[in-house]
C-alpha cells in the first residue's frame, strides 16, 4: 500500500524535475538544485544530516550538501525517487511516514509556490487530517520564536496554540496552509490572519518553523 510519504516523495521528485536545476524555491538562498541536495543528504548521509539540529555540525553539513549539489541534477532526482538505502532507518515504512510526510509536502510546496503560475493543490481529507495532526503535535515547537501569542485555527473551529502570549494573533486556514504558515512560509500560505495590526506585522516577519 502506498503511504503519504511515498506519494509526496514522488510528487516532490516530479516537481523538481519539471522545474529544472536553477528554478527558485521558497527556501531562502536555495534553488531547486540546492533543495534536491538537501533532501538527499538528509536521508542518505546521517553523518552530515546532524548539522540540521546541531550547530557544531553545520559546517560539515554545508560542505557535504555542496558536494551533492555539484552532482548531475538527474542523479539527485533519481536518488530522491528511489529513497534511502535499505540499511537506513528511513527505509522502514513507519519511520518514513513519520519523518517524511511533512518534510516532502512542505518542500513540494517550496517548489510549487515559488513558480509564477502555481496553483493550490486539492488535498484528500485523509491527508489533510494527517497534516493537521502533525501541526497540532509540533505547533509549540514551530511557533516557539513567535513574538506574539499565536493560535492556529481550522475553518471548523479546531485550534492549536503555537505560542502563548499577548497580544494574540489567530491564523485561520486549511491544515496544509496552517502547516506551511507554521513552517515559516507566512507569505505563501493561503490563510486569514486576525489580530492587532502591529502584532500581525511582527508575526509576519518572524522566523517560524524548525
Amino acid at each position: 500500500m502506498s503511504t503519504h510519504a511515498k506519494r509526496e516523495r514522488l510528487l516532490l521528485a516530479d516537481l523538481l524535475e519539471a522545474a529544472g536545476p536553477e528554478a527558485p524555491t521558497l527556501c531562502d538562498g536555495w534553488k531547486t538544485r540546492d533543495l534536491a541536495a538537501h533532501v538527499v543528504v538528509r536521508e542518505r548521509r546521517a553523518d552530515a544530516a546532524g548539522g540540521l539540529l546541531v550547530g557544531a555540525l553545520k559546517a560539515r553539513l554545508e560542505r557535504v550538501q555542496a558536494e551533492f549539489a555539484a552532482k548531475p541534477y538527474e542523479e539527485l532526482i533519481q536518488l530522491i525517487r528511489t529513497g534511502p538505502p535499505r540499511f537506513s532507518p528511513m527505509s522502514l515504512k513507519q519511520i518514513d511516514e513519520a519523518a517524511n510526510t511533512v518534510e516532502f509536502f512542505v518542500h513540494a510546496e517550496d517548489v510549487r509556490r515559488a513558480q509564477p503560475d502555481w496553483s493550490r493543490r486539492e488535498l484528500d481529507p485523509v491527508l489533510s487530517d494527517v497534516l493537521w495532526s502533525r501541526t497540532e503535535r509540533t505547533a509549540r515547537l514551530l511557533g516557539r520564536r513567535s513574538p506574539v501569542g499565536l493560535v492556529l485555527r481550522r475553518p471548523d473551529g479546531r485550534t492549536a496554540v503555537a505560542h502563548k502570549g499577548a497580544p494574540v494573533v489567530t491564523v485561520t486556514g486549511e491544515p496544509a496552509e496552517l502547516l506551511l504558515y507554521a513552517f515559516g512560509r507566512q507569505d505563501a500560505a493561503d490563510v486569514e490572519v486576525v489580530g492587532d495590526q502591529a502584532a500581525v506585522e511582527r508575526l509576519r516577519a518572524a522566523e517560524l518553523g524548525m
